[in-house]
């Protein structure tokens, strides 16, 4: 019985220039797909998040290089909380799956692992 599912995931990025945000988006969006067993076509939205200092590009653009042209993408800035993680790309995927919310793999990768270090990859 398939079900709709929240995945969420963040990763930090070494600067603000448009080869460094998709890398990282690439980067966390293969990760996420990986390891929820997930496709492009079993997305229903992507929701990305940065850090008020990335404006270089926008996540999306890079999402779209991995297959997710018919997939609904929205991107908008972090509330620029005092001494928040700098650089951070921010994903959060609604998709349709079969697993269990214990199931699903939350990724962050690299300085977002402190976000969440009880669920850090």
């Amino acid at each position: 019985m398939s079900a709709v599912r929240g995945v969420r995931g963040a990763t930090q990025v070494g600067e603000n220039s448009p080869a460094s945000i998709a890398a990282g988006t690439v980067e966390l969006l293969g990760e996420l797909l990986a390891q929820n067993q997930l496709t492009p076509q079993d997305l229903i939205s992507v929701i990305f998040t940065v850090s008020p200092d990335l404006d270089a590009a926008f996540p999306a653009t890079a999402a779209r290089s991995l297959g997710f042209e018919e997939v609904p993408l929205l991107c908008a800035v972090e509330i620029g909380v005092p001494g928040s993680l700098e650089r951070t790309i921010r994903i959060l995927m609604h998709v349709n799956t079969s697993k269990s919310s214990k199931e699903i793999s939350h990724v962050y990768l690299h300085g977002a692992k402190s976000l969440r270090s009880d669920i850090a990859q």
